[in-house]
């Protein structure tokens, strides 16, 4: 162990980790210590909201890729992760989306997470919030994530939310508020048309601060245990390894993947899989890396007449259009547009999300239009199937075996048939059917259900939601308790998407960054 020692390390900058580190060192008395493995975020691209698709694949990206999935025809599917600071808020399609509020109440009631309940975390989704145009009772307008209303709007986009009503969803100003079920346009994390990540709202504003310490491109490679006791975080930072003491706590956000990775490679986790990796057992959890959840999408694909294409518009005149004033179509997020509604008459909540976007985005990217065309996107958002993070070696620079189980429970695969045919009742009248040129995928749009199927096949990915890795509760299984605290493991926290229990009906990045504000609260109550 070396000289060096901070009261707490924090281990991810990104929307859980930037935010603990930021709030930790609100305490002058404290010091802080925020580990991340990427760079700083300083490329154009991480800032302009149309361009996040182009960090893909980069060296941006921990570019991961899960096993070969049957119900993806045997596809890996890709799944992007930020390697930046910031981590994915840096990355994501910055909608901002709570989930419904029985998501937090099955936390507390089915998973044993007392506190988690939705009136529980209410306050702190509204204490992160800084909305420009909604307030009480659901909403902050104080937050350092800013929140706002797009500031472009495709008339493809505009025409879909109109046929939307016309079919029979009713239209809603706020997917956050009392009902989430509806049809409307997405609130963003952005702010004046610019990506406002965690790194934005709250690591730069509190880097200036003398307690907190900041370190990019510091690659964490195992928590140093004494016993059963975190004391400590072993890394590595241009070319040199590294041993830092923790005084008080270790808090873990490294996110789904990387987070039930390094406990495995310090030696919590399931004992036998241990083992066969070589690694000594610290501390038996079973839970560790099993139970993933994430939501997979679709998209229905249809080529366009009359109307323009978003991914055309990357042009000089936009580019210093975005950069003067953070208007036009450079300031869009692709999808801006949405709907959540049931697969089923007999269902009480929404299972499905739509995202809809101005442009042909497949394979996880906007492509340069060869032909005009437009999405829309059909999302699983109650997740049956679960699947599971192990490791392929005892060597931190191997990428895991990620297996999410798409489909794997054939309910999944029967709430996507339906939620397509909703999907193209939609897309069968109104205002957007006038710019709707032909069926692309799938080809027909009449579809059978193989052709859905095989539509789901081919296109079918992540929307970049994996959770529940290192689950929150008291059930057999979790991960970690309600205070966030590792079962059997002292001075050790995670706070990110890991713990999560199941995975919400919604995007994730508020959710997130709520678990990071509760879990700064938490450490503060026991310090």
């Amino acid at each position: 162990m070396s000289d060096e020692s901070f009261d707490y390390i924090v281990i991810g900058s990104g929307s859980a980790g930037g935010v603990v580190a930021a709030r930790l060192s609100e305490d002058p008395g404290v010091s802080v210590l925020l580990l991340e493995a990427g760079p700083v975020d300083n490329d154009e691209m991480i800032h302009m909201p149309l361009g996040f698709s182009t960090l893909f694949k980069t060296k941006w990206d921990w570019n991961y890729e899960t096993t070969p999935q049957k119900h993806l025809a045997g596809r890996r599917a890709y799944w992007p992760r930020m390697k930046a600071l910031g981590g994915c808020s840096s990355m994501n399609a910055m909608i901002y989306i709570r989930g419904n509020h029985a998501d937090y109440d099955e936390w507390r009631d089915g998973y044993g997470a007392t506190g988690w309940g939705f009136d529980d975390v209410l306050p702190y989704f509204k204490k992160a919030e800084g909305n420009t145009r909604l307030g009480d009772p659901f909403h902050g307008s104080e937050g350092p994530l800013h929140v706002e209303d797009p500031t472009y709007a495709h008339e493809l986009s505009t025409a879909f939310r109109e046929s939307a009503v016309a079919s029979g969803l009713k239209h809603t100003d706020d997917f956050n508020g009392a009902q989430q079920e509806g049809v409307g346009t997405y609130q963003l994390t952005t702010k004046k048309g610019r990506r406002w990540s965690v790194a934005d709202a709250y690591i730069r504003p509190a880097e200036g601060r003398p307690n907190l310490t900041v370190r990019t491109e510091a690659f964490v490679t195992r928590v140093v245990l004494e016993g059963n006791r975190a004391t400590g975080v072993a890394y590595s930072r241009h070319g040199e390894d590294l041993v830092v003491r923790a005084n008080a706590e270790v808090v873990l956000s490294g996110g789904a993947i990387n987070s039930p990775q390094l406990l495995m490679l310090s030696g919590i986790g399931p004992g036998a899989h241990l083992r066969e990796m070589g690694i000594d057992v610290a501390v038996e959890s079973s839970g560790v890396g099993q139970n993933l959840q994430d939501h997979p999408v679709s998209g229905i694909l249809n080529y366009t007449k009359d109307t323009s294409d978003v991914a055309e518009m990357l042009g000089l005149r936009n580019l210093v259009r975005w950069r003067a004033m953070g208007k036009g179509p450079l300031s869009s997020n692709i999808a801006d547009t949405g709907a959540f509604y049931a697969s089923r008459d007999d269902l009480d909540l929404p299972d499905i999300q739509l995202h809809v976007a101005p442009t042909g985005f497949h394979d996880n990217a906007m492509h340069e239009p060869v032909r005009r065309a437009q999405t829309t996107a059909v999302t699983l958002v109650n997740v049956q199937s679960k699947g599971h993070v192990r490791l392929r070696s005892a060597d931190p620079t191997w990428h895991p075996e990620i297996d999410p189980g798409y489909f794997d429970d054939r309910a999944d695969l029967d709430a996507m048939i339906g939620g397509f045919r909703r999907a193209f009742e939609i897309l069968s009248q109104g205002p957007i059917t006038k710019f709707l040129d032909a069926p692309w995928i799938p080809a027909s749009s009449d579809p059978t259900d193989d052709d859905i199927i095989e539509a789901i096949g081919r296109l079918g990915q992540t929307l970049y939601h994996p959770v529940a890795t290192c689950a929150m509760g008291t059930v057999e299984g979790s991960v970690v308790d309600p205070e966030l605290r590792v079962h059997g493991v002292e001075s050790l926290r995670v706070a990110d998407a890991s713990v999560m229990p199941r995975v919400p009906r919604g995007n994730t990045n508020a959710p997130t960054i709520m678990i990071g504000e509760k879990c700064a609260d938490l450490i503060k109550e026991t310090s």
